[in-house]
């Protein structure tokens, strides 16, 4: 069952602009696992195929609003001591939900995380749609594609981080519709119990875009260089803006279903590279 879940933190120091993304986030999630299960931490740290989880960069601030946002992926300056910020985790495996029940079922507030330099504290965890939070939420994939309309033909997608796509030895920029729902069918018929064909590609086409290219930069470290403090990092460009995509042609109501499935799925599977690192965020608009 595809999870999305909403963690609301308070950090106690302020959290440097580069521990709010990329590999700080993913080790802190690791870290969260091997509380609970030190030997699925091991596995999810040393598997470089699927990845059963995506995660989001750090956000500062409480959501107050029911529609989504903009997501910001790099910050440029620290966030300040007992600023709410919140981090969404999203879980695409049953096995990984349940291996971590034990973990948010004995939640203590009073425990420290570390996130580089910083403690911060888990104040609460969205599991269910809220009023403020739309990126709480949580669905079956059986009744993730039982709810997909036989009949709606226009599947928009909104680019909240950074996405890119791997081209050969290259990354690729542009969400073209084989990429994007090729993206979201391989993690669909990985995890699901539903297998689609992938000839239900060849009916999709963009039909609107509205889209640009962003950097989102995963600093790793600083050193000295002529009396003068450097920050190296590791850059990746991608998309950010929304897409419509329309299903053309004479096709049947099933391949009609499964597509629009595909991309009510986006909430929780992202699309991309790096989804684990905060890039590939999107949902359906």
């Amino acid at each position: 069952m595809p999870y999305s879940l909403v963690l609301n933190l308070i950090p106690t120091s302020p959290i440097p602009p580069g521990f709010t993304t990329g590999k700080h986030l993913h080790a802190l999630f690791l870290n969260l696992i091997s509380t609970v299960d030190a030997e699925l931490g091991n596995q999810l740290h040393a598997n470089e195929g699927n990845k059963a989880f995506t995660l989001s960069p750090l956000q500062r601030g409480v959501v107050k609003r029911k529609d989504c946002q903009p997501i910001h992926w790099n910050h440029f300056t620290s966030i300040p001591a007992h600023t709410p910020c919140w981090w969404r985790i999203s879980l695409l495996d049953d096995a990984l939900f349940s291996h971590l029940t034990q973990l948010w079922l004995n939640l203590n507030p009073e425990h420290p995380w570390h996130l580089g330099p910083a403690n911060l504290y888990i104040s609460s965890i969205l599991g269910t749609p809220q009023s403020t939070q739309p990126w709480a939420n949580y669905c079956n994939y059986a009744q993730l594609y039982g709810q997909a309309s036989e009949h709606e033909r226009k599947l928009t997608l909104q680019f909240y981080t950074p996405t890119a796509f791997r081209q050969g030895k290259y990354d690729c920029a542009l969400p073209t519709p084989d990429r994007v729902f090729g993206s979201l069918l391989r993690r669909w018929n990985h995890y699901s119990n539903l297998q689609f064909s992938s000839d239900i590609l060849k009916a999709v086409q963009p039909s609107y875009f509205n889209i640009r290219t962003e950097v989102a930069s995963d600093p790793r470290h600083q050193f000295q260089h002529t009396g003068a403090k450097i920050s190296l990092s590791n850059q990746f460009m991608g998309c950010v803006g929304r897409v419509t995509y329309q299903i053309l042609g004479s096709v049947e109501s099933d391949v009609i279903k499964q597509l629009n499935a595909l991309a009510n799925f986006g909430l929780y599977a992202g699309v991309g590279r790096k989804t684990p690192m905060g890039m590939g965020m999107c949902r359906r608009v």
